[in-house]
């Protein structure tokens, strides 16, 4: 008989990743962004056969993929080592070379919207604007180009166009809790919600006809619901809702004049399909916990692209009312009995308000008795139910982690996301201490078994912790976590900066507050070993918000130690990068339990 060795983290390394995905017209072939070879390249598999091939060998992250309807070619948007400055390049449906069509050099380009003939191509860049963006629409055949809206107030984005191409809606990103839609035609805009002062958003923009436009808002509510717009009497009408859940992602099929609507509720994603002539909505069942992607082919089959907490990123189709795995993504060796499903906890905060958190509980046999705090990067996002190889192959080697969807997080509302604007560490800094005092309260922690790790906001949010409360955890993991919030909000990109009064705040008018919530300020008290992990290309958290940190930590005689992965940005696009980062977290860890 052969005996095999039980599984170790390794195994959790092998995992892949898929970044996005889009499928041609006949629904021959899926085309996916996936690491299978160590970096993000396109690859393919030709339905219903299931086995995949290389596309492109570019080594790098995609962000976008859109088909052509006559199946000529498909366009990528790819950035260069994290610095996440898209480029837009046309590949081969049988792959090959990728054939720059709309590149710049140091601008983003975003938001690929093709003609239903594919010989036209709307896009939004920076590369003439960086601060407001400029919206453009290229002939491929002529290769000729016109702007068509140039951003002002803020950051413009567009968003989706009638089928006869002579309206195009676009979106102002004034805040994150705060985007307004106006819809052009014929020089004229029109705004799709009636009152543009009232702080709210719009998002899941789809026109069903050249005149009739349906999108998700919270205007005038607390959470997002379904709404239409009629651009003949420019009326605004709420259509559907559900209570305590954020509609979002909105998607039209044709086949059956129905919409599919993405929903959040807490820690997990929904789906309802909604259907026009009888303005009934019906959940439909999904086989993830989150929806990271999701397409109607003309036939009305859905092709969606999604995670569980125990099974890593795979795309799956929906015919007839039944789901099929397409890509099969799993740990290898490992059961998902084996991993960690997360326990829902609810606890109150200082001042009463309720947080929701995920415990990731080590198995008994397995515990090393030690519970790592995980708040979340963001902070106006949130810690889902879906699956992170670093959670996973943490709570196999006997750590448990605790991750609070403290204020700000999105998926509770309007109200909860807004309150970290302008507070980034004070209310959500306690929500965190309090998570901690609910665990040991249950037993679930002991108070000289804590660790600490972020990434991101969640990386600032350790360093302040770690700075005002050191004495509750026995060291600290920094992932590219912003150290100085004045130098933090005068680095991040240009069309970024509009939003930053209300987001973080004003240098001058809260230069109190602000001075009070970076962590730079607090060296004297930062005790406890660090491990502090940048991107070099970061163009979100410059790496000079790192090196400031170690700085000046080291020159305090501190133990801290730096990694800089001079080929990332604001995270890890390369499996080695990934593995090596994984490995030596873990190796830290382990020099404190």
């Amino acid at each position: 008989m052969i005996n095999f060795r039980q599984p170790d983290v390794e195994n959790f390394f092998q995992t892949f990743g898929i970044q996005t995905f889009t499928v041609n017209k006949e629904e021959t072939q899926l085309v996916f962004s996936t690491n299978l070879n160590g970096k993000y390249n396109l690859w393919a598999v030709d339905l219903p056969n299931a086995f995949p091939y290389p596309l492109s060998f570019h080594n790098q992250s995609c962000s976008e993929l859109a088909y052509d309807k006559q199946g000529r070619y498909i366009l990528a948007i790819m950035d260069q080592d994290g610095d996440e400055n898209g480029q837009i390049y046309a590949v081969s449906p049988t792959g090959g070379s990728l054939e720059p069509l709309r590149t710049h050099e140091g601008a983003r380009h975003m938001g690929l919207n093709l003609s239903k003939d594919g010989e036209r191509l709307y896009y939004t860049s920076t590369k003439e604007d960086q601060t407001y963006l400029k919206s453009y629409c290229y002939e491929l055949k002529e290769q000729e180009e016109k702007v068509i809206h140039e951003g002002k107030d803020a950051a413009t984005y567009l968003t989706a166009k009638s089928p006869d191409e002579q309206a195009i809606v676009y979106v102002k990103h004034y805040a994150n809790t705060y985007v307004l839609a106006f819809v052009k035609k014929d020089g004229q805009e029109v705004y799709l919600t009636p009152d543009r002062e009232e702080q709210h958003t719009v998002s899941g923009i789809e026109f069903v006809s050249d005149t009739l436009i349906y999108f998700t808002t919270n205007y005038g509510e607390d959470f997002s619901y379904l709404a239409r717009f009629n651009l003949e009497d420019e009326t605004f009408e709420k259509v559907a809702a559900i209570e305590k859940e954020d509609f979002d992602d909105v998607y039209y099929d044709q086949s059956s004049n129905s919409l599919y609507i993405r929903a959040e509720k807490g820690v997990k994603d929904k789906l309802y399909q909604f259907d026009l002539k009888e303005e009934s909505l019906n959940e439909i069942d999904i086989p993830t916990t989150e929806i990271a992607g999701l397409k109607v082919a003309d036939s009305g089959n859905l092709y969606l692209a999604g995670r569980t907490a125990v099974r890593p990123a795979n795309i799956y189709m929906r015919k007839d009312g039944q789901w099929k795995q397409l890509t099969k993504y799993n740990v290898p060796g490992v059961k998902e009995e084996d991993m960690a499903e997360p326990e829902l906890h609810t606890y109150k905060s200082f001042d009463g308000l309720e947080i929701e958190a995920q415990f990731f509980k080590a198995k008994p046999e397995n515990s090393n008795g030690h519970v790592i705090l995980w708040p979340h990067g963001g902070p106006q996002a949130a810690e889902r139910a879906t699956f992170r190889s670093l959670f996973q192959f943490l709570v196999y080697r006997g750590y448990s982690i605790f991750a609070p969807n403290f204020r700000g997080s999105t998926g509770y509302g309007l109200k909860f996301s807004k309150m970290v604007e302008g507070d980034w560490g004070h209310g959500p800094r306690l929500d965190n201490i309090e998570g901690l005092e609910y665990l040991f309260k249950q037993g679930l922690a002991d108070r000289d078994k804590v660790l600490l790790m972020g990434g991101s906001y969640g990386g600032y949010m350790a360093l302040l912790l770690h700075g005002r409360h050191a004495d509750y955890f026995k060291a600290v993991v920094d992932i590219f976590g912003p150290c100085n919030l004045f130098s933090f909000i005068e680095s991040v990109p240009e069309h970024w900066k509009p939003v930053m009064k209300q987001w973080v705040g004003d240098p001058v008018e809260d230069k109190e507050r602000l001075t009070k919530d970076s962590p730079i300020e607090y060296l004297d008290s930062m005790t406890k070993p660090m491990f502090v992990i940048q991107g070099a290309k970061d163009p979100r958290v410059v790496k000079a918000e790192s090196d400031q940190i170690v700085e000046a930590l080291k020159g305090k005689g501190r133990e801290v130690k730096y990694l800089v992965l001079d080929d990332e940005g604001h995270g890890f696009s390369k499996k080695a990068n990934e593995m090596r980062v994984y490995e030596e977290v873990l190796e830290f860890f382990d020099q404190y339990i």
